[in-house]
């Protein structure tokens, strides 16, 4: 779902929604909006209103934790990855060319992953189909450590490189999730109903025009951000790759 073309179609819906109520009070004779009508109209609008910003901020709420979740993962991704280079430097030259593997391994995904000119959905398909971690652990399997440090270094080397391949695949689940388009749906319906309902009370004038269009602006830079913080590594909001550059630059020391 492109977040930029939902958000407009947001605003253009209750902007629409808004018009729609205008023109139906121009229609509607005076005392069906005077009085208790009117107070029950605005009763329903506060209704849907709370609603709809209760679904509102949950939902922001858990798109930055989704946000901050992979964010966390690759600090401890790059982390990691310091750390077994550093066993395998550690191990001796027997793993040097683990490293220069392991170091190749993330630069690949580095150019893979924030590389503005590769679609997030093809990046995630070449991520899923490597098979770079993979060859790695095969090797450090092969390996035939010489005394006791050398085997408590090749066990740490395994147990990191099984977190970073869990990780990895972790990474490329957490972008399979998107919101149900039904509950899009839902909501853009609530918001239309809602915008109706203030065009039926509003003063015909084009202050109220503006200030409504305002906040129909506002509620679509929200969901806007919803859908962002939703695919932590594609679209205008994503997550930094400082973590795993500095990673990067400290490999091979």
């Amino acid at each position: 779902m492109n977040p930029i073309a939902i958000s407009i179609v947001v605003i253009v819906c209750t902007y629409c929604g808004t018009h729609l109520g205008l023109q139906i009070r121009k229609r509607l004779p005076d005392h069906h909006l005077e009085g208790d009508t009117r107070d029950i109209v605005k009763l329903s609008a506060g209704l849907i209103a709370t609603l709809t910003a209760l679904v509102l901020g949950l939902l922001i709420s858990s798109a930055k934790d989704t946000l901050d979740t992979m964010n966390r993962e690759l600090v401890q991704d790059g982390a990691k990855v310091i750390l077994l280079d550093r066993n395998l430097a550690n191990y001796g030259p027997a793993a040097s060319e683990l490293r220069a593997e392991l170091r190749s391994h993330v630069a690949y995904t580095l150019k893979l992953l924030w590389h503005e000119d590769i679609p997030v959905n093809a990046a995630l398909q070449k991520a899923e189909d490597s098979r770079a971690l993979e060859r790695i652990q095969a090797r450090l399997r092969d390996l035939a450590p010489q005394s006791d440090a050398q085997r408590q270094l090749l066990s740490q080397a395994l147990q990191l490189s099984s977190d970073l391949a869990l990780s990895r695949w972790l990474i490329v689940e957490t972008m399979q999730r998107e919101l149900p388009r039904p509950f899009l749906v839902v909501l853009l319906l609530w918001l239309v109903i809602l915008y109706t309902c203030y065009g039926l009370i509003a003063p015909q004038n084009w202050t109220v025009r503006v200030v409504l269009f305002i906040s129909a602006l506002s509620i679509a830079g929200a969901i806007f951000l919803i859908l962002e913080m939703n695919t932590p590594l594609g679209g205008i909001i994503k997550v930094s790759s400082a973590p795993m550059h500095k990673a990067l630059s400290l490999l091979g020391r």
